[in-house]
């Protein structure tokens, strides 16, 4: 019973939503948007929206709601470790046909401060590359860029990680398949060879 009378209410917030000042032109075309949510709380307002399309019958208006994120190598205790991270914090993509009614679906979800365009009462959907890129980001088809190594031997680095943090050395040789360095550091007035993964050194 509850949740009849609670669909029934957001229903008639939808409705209302058409008498506000907000003019969307209705063109009927299905593009991607990019929703700025506060920070941290992208994955809340892609639930809570989720939950709204749910219970207002908006599945003909609004189809997809992601939060993108890629695959990403980091070091931990000098091993490498796979993690996911946000691609762009504090946004959120929704697949929709823009309207009166999604728009105000979208905008009134809470956590959501507005689209991205330069009126937000009129949003500018993300072009085909934009949406290209980012999916074949999240699908890791951008991953076997990460493991390159883009140092020369000889060329000078500091250690970011692991007992010789801080440190500064001349790489010696690179192993590209593993993704691994051998630096020379000054340990005691004498260069002792040391090997390191690839993302635990940086450019000086």
């Amino acid at each position: 019973m509850e949740k009849e009378i609670k669909k029934e209410e957001e229903q008639e917030e939808v409705k209302a939503s058409s008498k506000t000042e907000h003019k969307i032109a209705k063109k009927g075309e299905r593009h991607w948007y990019a929703v700025h949510t506060y920070s941290g709380y992208e994955d809340a307002v892609a639930r809570y929206l989720k939950q709204r399309v749910d219970s207002l019958e908006m599945h003909d208006k609004i189809f997809n709601i992601i939060v993108p994120r890629e695959k990403k190598i980091k070091i931990k205790n000098g091993k490498r470790k796979e993690v996911e991270e946000k691609i762009y914090p504090g946004y959120v993509l929704v697949d929709m046909v823009m309207s009166e009614d999604s728009w105000y679906v979208v905008r009134n979800t809470p956590r959501v401060t507005g689209f991205v365009g330069a009126d937000t009462t009129e949003p500018t959907p993300l072009s085909k590359e934009e949406v290209d890129f980012l999916l074949s980001k999240m699908k890791g088809e951008e991953e076997e860029k990460k493991f390159n190594i883009e140092y020369k031997v000889g060329e000078l680095v500091q250690i970011n990680d692991g007992p010789f943090k801080g440190y500064e050395g001349k790489i010696s040789n690179i192993d590209e398949e593993q993704g691994r360095v051998k630096v020379l550091v000054p340990i005691f007035g004498r260069e002792t060879e040391v090997e390191l993964d690839s993302l635990q050194v940086q450019k000086t």
